[in-house]
């Protein structure tokens, strides 16, 4: 298995958990809970790199924990626009 960092967090429009995969884009997956955004997700990431693989595209090296602190001190910049 990948160590790509996966983000959760619940949305109020959808009712339920979002994960996303960062690194990978276009690689989201919903669940009622949280563990079960994690298991869709984990689910989501094997798609995504076999479909990947089949069509050649590039796979991203994973950089696990310090893909998410890139993001947040992102957001935490005095001049970055805020997603709210």
């Amino acid at each position: 298995m990948h160590k790509y960092a996966i983000e959760i967090f619940y949305s109020d429009d959808d009712n339920g958990y979002i994960a996303v995969v960062p690194e990978l884009a276009g690689c989201p997956a919903f669940g009622e809970s949280e563990e079960q955004a994690l298991q869709e997700i984990k689910t989501a990431i094997e798609l995504w790199l076999s479909t990947a693989r089949k069509l050649g595209r590039e796979i991203p090296t994973p950089r696990g924990r310090g893909v998410l602190r890139d993001l947040l001190d992102e957001r935490l910049r005095p001049d970055a626009t805020s997603c709210e």
